[in-house]
């Protein structure tokens, strides 16, 4: 399954409900403290449940909504590609579409509500019948829905199987079944039942945050072999290996068990009779804490997090690279989200590109997506329009926009940076005038425009005075700062002359097919 949409509700600085859209490469921008390693961890704590990378709690409460009384947190997650059927038992298969267990988009919808910081509880948001007479039917034991059967007269040959029951239900009742928008409890009967199939479908979400800490108890993910043992151990066949291996060590045990206690009966039977073995089950398992020791290390056997920011930096690269060419040789089917916070820390330009670059690889595979934060113009210089997501802090609300194209063809953290906050910059001034020159649209742009008085510094100290329009005045004073004999422009004139520029290039209409370049 894809995870196309999320929303998050009074989490840290997210009081009101906000939503964001998801592909298969999701880049966050925005400025410091804005909340992009909020939405990031959100989704950690929803697909790991508080056993991943971070933990939960009532301080992640959003505080303004704390004292105003409300102490619930609601993460949902919306997918798509959700599976054809599902067999809830040996004898039971169904389909999320015939349980009335999508939403109007035909998606699967997961709500997770936390109450002061506490457990969750899992609900699915669907269009599901709404009429007394057959609602709930998921939430009903199958004594209660042969009862509906029996009361209603209607014809159900197999009424062992409760789908079968319940479709049966729902087409007697096909002209009246009132669906609404409705969250139906994950925690009963056969809705419960459902939701531990849909985990086995759940993609594997692995954060790789910044480099915060550097104890060997860190819970942070900083080694990408202990992010790959998930994976591995997700794989269908490997899972039947180890219930082999596990189930055979649980029968050998009782029947240890069994024998101790037989012989103990013979010689205290009060005793033998108040003792039983305990053996977990086989689901129980944790086989992923069996490798918990994994680890690259170095010299010395110096782990990873204690190595420096650049050296970490550079083993992820190589991780996510390795995983490109593993993926291609495998086709692995196993669904997984790769959430890396800062890919470009501590790395030159170069290794920032490979890694984007690997990264854009890898989001392009089947059942991969990729989520980023940066703060790097040459990362997002890498990067599609509809790759990126801006959050803005407006009147103490959080939103995150899907950032569209602008004036330039090529994504642009200087655009995006005006757009969002009408952020004047020389370093956009001189991208669009740029632009207008690459396009031999500087003529058009000038004419008619007022000119001012421009000095120029020639060869032997010579001057020049010359007419220039404000545009172009504030070019020459940006590139030629030695140069000290004309007044400043103001950053007044400097937001004129952008806005100038944007309005001429949105006139000019569709822009050509091959992106500018500098």
């Amino acid at each position: 399954m894809r995870l196309i949409k999320f929303k998050i509700k009074n989490f840290r600085g997210y009081a009101k409900e906000t939503s964001i859209d998801f592909d298969d490469l999701t880049v966050f921008i925005g400025k410091n403290d804005v909340g992009k390693s909020t939405i990031l961890e959100a989704l950690d704590i929803f697909f790991n449940d508080g056993k991943g990378t971070i933990k939960f709690d009532k301080s992640d409460l959003n505080i303004n909504d704390r004292n105003n009384g409300d102490t619930e947190t609601i993460l949902t997650a919306e997918f798509a590609d959700v599976p054809d059927s599902i067999v809830i038992d040996s004898s039971a298969t169904t389909s999320l579409k015939d349980e009335y267990l999508l939403n109007e988009n035909g998606n699967l919808e997961i709500v997770k509500r936390y109450k002061n910081g506490g457990a969750e509880k899992v609900y699915i948001k669907a269009i599901h019948p709404s009429n007394s007479e057959c609602a709930e039917l998921l939430l009903k034991k199958n004594a209660e829905l042969k009862k509906i059967i029996k009361d209603h007269n209607i014809e159900c040959a197999n009424q062992t199987i409760n789908s079968v029951l319940r479709k049966a239900i729902w087409t007697s009742f096909s002209d009246s079944l009132n669906l609404k928008s409705a969250e139906i409890d994950a925690s009963k009967e056969d809705a419960k039942k459902i939701w531990e199939k849909i985990l086995c479908y759940l993609p594997i979400y692995s954060l790789f945050q910044s480099d915060r800490k550097n104890s060997d108890s860190d819970d942070e993910v900083q080694d990408p072999l202990k992010e790959a043992v998930k994976e591995i151990l997700h794989n269908t066949a490997i899972q039947e290996t180890l219930s082999g291996v596990a189930e055979e060590v649980r029968e050998k045990l009782q029947d240890v068990a069994t024998n101790t206690l037989q012989k103990l009966k013979e010689l205290d039977p009060d005793i033998a009779d108040s003792l039983s073995p305990v053996i977990p089950d086989v689901q129980s398992l944790k086989w992923q804490d069996v490798f918990k020791a994994v680890s690259i290390s170095g010299d010395e056997d110096i782990p990873i997090n204690k190595r420096g920011s650049g050296v970490k930096r550079l083993v992820l690269l190589s991780f996510f690279r390795g995983e490109v060419e593993r993926r291609l040789k495998s086709g692995s089917n196993t669904g997984v989200i790769y959430a890396i916070e800062e890919p470009e820390t501590s790395q030159h330009e170069e290794n920032q590109r490979k890694i984007v670059d690997a990264l854009i690889k890898l989001s392009g595979m089947p059942n991969v997506q990729v989520i980023l934060t940066t703060h790097s113009a040459y990362v997002v210089k890498q990067l599609q329009y509809n790759n990126l997501r801006l959050i803005l802090d407006e009147q103490n609300s959080k939103t995150v926009r899907n950032v569209s194209p602008g004036q330039l063809r090529y994504p642009s953290l200087n655009e995006v940076n005006f757009i969002a906050f009408n952020e004047a910059t020389e370093e956009y001034h001189d991208e669009l005038y740029a632009y207008i020159e690459f396009q031999n649209w500087k003529k058009e742009f000038i004419n008619g425009k007022p000119t001012r008085r421009y000095i120029r510094q020639c060869k032997g100290n010579e001057v020049k005075e010359e007419q220039k329009v404000l545009t172009e005045y504030i070019r020459h004073q940006i590139h030629h700062p030695e140069n000290t004999l004309n007044p400043r422009y103001t950053h007044e004139e400097l937001r004129q002359s952008i806005d100038e520029m944007r309005d001429f290039i949105q006139s000019m209409g569709e822009m050509p097919p091959e992106p500018y370049e500098n």
